[in-house]
């Protein structure tokens, strides 16, 4: 099975693919048009269900939120840990 090359599409074309799944067109008839994957459709439609974004950061679950903002957060507390024992290392030396 050859390698699909990785497509994008534009914020239009997704609406206009939802849209086309609401007003009855069938999935399988629109996945074999467009040439989309099946995961890639369906999670256009869910998107489109839950937010009505299409922006990877409108669907986030708040536990996702909190993934990313406690990573954040533990980068920064380890830099701020690096920087002070590299002060404690120059204050050692004299």
């Amino acid at each position: 099975m050859a390698k699909r090359e990785r497509r994008t599409f534009t914020k239009e074309f997704k609406e206009q693919i939802v849209q086309l799944h609401a007003s009855g067109k069938p999935r399988a008839e629109i996945i074999k048009e467009y040439e989309l994957t099946p995961s890639a459709f369906d999670k256009w439609v869910r998107q489109h269900k839950t937010s009505g974004s299409f922006e990877e950061k409108d669907n986030r679950t708040p536990e996702q939120e909190e993934l990313i903002k406690l990573r954040k957060e533990n980068q920064r507390l380890a830099m701020e840990n690096d920087i002070l024992k590299q002060a404690a290392l120059i204050m050692g030396r004299k």
